[in-house]
């Protein structure tokens, strides 16, 4: 039988509405978190959840 966990917020560390089982793999997953309401990317292998940051847009110089 396969294990099944809920998806915790990596900010407020509360439930989202997500549950994942032990073989679901998520690459660049925009994660929604509706206590702190933040929308976070995030990558899921083997109940690890990482989280991806993007850089920041560069300014132009002229």
């Amino acid at each position: 039988m396969l294990r099944t966990e809920w998806v915790l917020c990596p900010f407020c560390g509360n439930k989202t509405r997500l549950k994942i089982r032990s073989d679901t793999e998520l690459k660049n997953f925009p994660l929604y978190c509706p206590k702190c309401r933040q929308e976070i990317l995030i990558k899921i292998k083997q109940f690890k959840v990482t989280v991806i940051t993007e850089p920041d847009a560069k300014t132009q110089s002229r």
